[in-house]
């Protein structure tokens, strides 16, 4: 195989100035430098990646984990790690754990052992030591949108105000009129959906309306369940003339169902999402929602995770913890009035 020093003597400089040229440390002048890119062309050389991070103690890849590659929130965010990746010289391996702790589990394990430099995290649940013993074992780790309250301040975290959200889009439907306003709720073990809950409670006590249970629907076995639970709520004596989703993928079929029962969208029932997935503005009619920076959110998680790696080189230890809130936009289209 071609070596550093083939590269040189063909380029006629020191192996030290065909170092500087690839690695982009140091001056070298164009023309020594268009000469030493012609000479790795001539040689066909390629680095040795497994020397170089030996020698770094770093591989310029890292982790990203997402829980399933089938929930439309996913590639969006999947998008911005990527493209910051990618401008930072990073390689991203995708592990998708399908809400599995044990496939989780056996992610990490072996993302340990590979030169990894660190993780960005969508798929923990409330009870994920796992992931969070990373960090004390000196990984880099930001987790992204899923996350418990006792982990601020302890790990870096990139999510936006749930509970605000939730909140301001209850707040406008009742502004529109509405009081009989059902929830297509969220797994209860996970912290963001139950702050959707949180804020859902509060703005309708905040405007006097008491909150019915009989309207909150719960998910029992996965997003399909909702068309069963809107068909239910709908047959009760007072139904609801709105419904505001935890998630788009909810409101979908939500709406699925309001249009097997004959019922029209916003005329009869209001429907309002959660995340602004691609689409919510394609569905019939579109869908109103709470949008989430999604692509954002991959993108700060990323920059705040390669902050951790070049500031533990530096430093040799992991900076302070950062908690990154984002901003959410209600989207208004024609599934509400």
């Amino acid at each position: 195989m071609t070596n550093i020093k083939e590269v040189a003597r063909q380029a006629g400089v020191s192996a030290s100035t065909v170092s500087r040229v690839l690695n982009a440390k140091g001056y070298v002048n164009e023309a020594t430098r268009q000469k030493v890119l012609q000479a790795v062309q001539q040689t066909g050389y390629r680095p040795n990646v497994l020397a170089k991070s030996l020698k770094s103690g770093r591989s310029n890849t890292i982790c990203l984990m997402v829980p399933s590659m089938q929930n439309p929130i996913f590639p969006e965010m999947a998008r911005g790690v990527e493209d910051v990746a990618r401008r930072s010289g990073f390689t991203v391996v995708l592990c998708n754990t399908n809400e599995d702790d044990t496939v989780e589990k056996a992610y990490i394990d072996k993302m340990k052992t590979q030169w990894i430099d660190g993780f960005v995290v969508c798929s923990s649940m409330g009870r994920a030591d796992h992931i969070r013993a990373l960090r004390g074992e000196g990984f880099p780790l930001v987790l992204v949108n899923r996350f418990e309250e006792r982990d601020v301040n302890r790990l870096d975290i990139v999510a936006v105000d749930n509970f605000k959200a939730a909140y301001d889009a209850v707040q406008y439907l009742i502004g529109a009129g509405h009081r009989r306003i059902a929830l297509a709720s969220g797994r209860e073990e996970l912290y963001f959906y139950r702050e959707r809950f949180r804020g859902y409670c509060r703005a309708l006590e905040d405007a006097g309306i008491p909150l019915d249970d009989a309207l909150v629907l719960r998910e029992t076995s996965g997003v399909e369940s909702f068309d069963r639970l809107t068909r239910e709520v709908m047959a009760l004596p007072d139904p609801p003339t709105a419904v505001f989703a935890a998630s788009d993928p909810k409101a979908f079929v939500v709406m699925h169902a309001l249009h097997d029962m004959g019922l029209r969208i916003p005329a009869d029932v209001s429907v309002l999402g959660f995340d602004n997935v691609s689409l919510s503005s394609m569905v019939e009619p579109p869908l109103s929602t709470v949008a989430q920076p999604l692509y954002e959110m991959g993108a700060v998680a990323t920059k705040n995770l390669i902050h951790q790696i070049r500031y533990k080189e530096q430093n040799g230890q992991l900076p302070p913890p950062v908690h990154s809130v984002l901003g959410v936009d209600l989207i208004v289209r024609r599934s509400t009035r």
